[in-house]
C-alpha cells in the first residue's frame, strides 16, 4: 500500500504546484456568478434551476484537468519508470484517481456553498446537493481519468477527452440533478450505484489502456 499513497501524494503535490486544485473551484464560482445575469434576478427561478446548473458546472469543472492527468507523465516516460519498479498500471490509476478526486471533489463541495448562496438555494436543496456531490464527484473523477488514459498520446487529447466524457456523464447528470427534487431517494441510490461502478472499473480499464499505449 505504501507505493499507492506515495504516488497519490506525488500527484496531489503536482496538482497543487500547477494551481490545478483551484481551477475547478474558480470555474464553478465564475459560472454561479454569471448565471443570474443570464436568467435574471428572480429568486424563485434561480432556486428552481440553480441546483441543476451547479451539477452541470461540476461536471465541466471535473474535465478541466483531464489533459494533465496521464499524457504528461506518459510523454516524459514517468509511467515506464514506475512500471520498471514493479508497480502495476492498475495501482498507478488508483493512486491517480485518489489524487484527482481529492484535488477537485472536496474543494468543489466547499465552493458549492457560496455558489448556492448566489443562486438563492434553500437549506434543504443545499443539503441534497452536497450529498449528491459527495456520491457523484468520485464518479466524475473516475470518468475523467478513464477517458484520459484512453486518449493519452493522441493529438488534441484534451478536446477529444471532453467530447468522449460528456455523453458518458449524462446518466450522472440526470441522477445528480434528480436528487434535488426526489423525496424517495431513488435518484440518490442510482447515483451511488453508477458512481460505485465507475470507480470499480476505472483501475482495470485505465491500466489496460496504459499498457496498450505502451505497446
Amino acid at each position: 500500500m505504501r507505493p499507492l499513497w506515495l504516488l497519490a501524494a506525488r500527484d496531489l503535490r503536482q496538482a497543487w504546484a500547477s494551481a490545478g486544485l483551484w481551477l475547478p473551484v474558480a470555474f464553478l464560482l465564475l459560472v454561479a456568478s454569471l448565471y443570474p445575469f443570464a436568467v435574471g434576478p428572480d429568486a424563485a427561478l434561480l432556486g428552481r434551476t440553480g441546483g441543476g446548473m451547479l451539477w452541470i458546472a461540476a461536471l465541466l469543472a471535473s474535465l478541466l484537468p483531464v489533459d494533465r492527468l496521464v499524457a504528461p507523465d506518459r510523454d516524459a516516460g514517468v509511467l515506464d519508470q514506475i512500471a520498471l519498479r514493479g508497480v502495476s498500471e492498475e495501482m498507478v490509476v488508483i493512486a491517480r484517481l485518489i489524487a484527482h478526486w481529492l484535488g477537485f471533489g472536496p474543494p468543489l463541495m466547499i465552493a458549492t456553498l457560496p455558489a448556492a448562496a448566489l443562486l438563492k438555494l434553500d437549506g434543504a436543496t443545499i443539503v441534497r446537493l452536497e450529498i449528491g456531490l459527495a456520491l457523484g464527484t468520485p464518479a466524475l473523477a473516475a470518468l475523467g481519468l478513464l477517458v484520459a488514459t484512453l486518449t493519452a498520446g493522441l493529438r488534441s487529447s484534451g478536446a477529444l477527452a471532453g467530447l468522449l466524457a460528456l455523453p458518458l456523464a449524462v446518466p450522472l447528470l440526470i441522477f445528480g440533478a434528480g436528487t434535488l427534487g426526489d423525496g424517495s431517494g431513488a435518484a440518490l441510490k442510482f447515483l451511488g450505484a453508477a458512481s460505485l461502478l465507475l470507480v470499480a472499473i476505472t483501475p482495470f480499464a485505465g491500466g489496460a489502456a496504459i499498457r496498450a499505449g505502451r505497446e
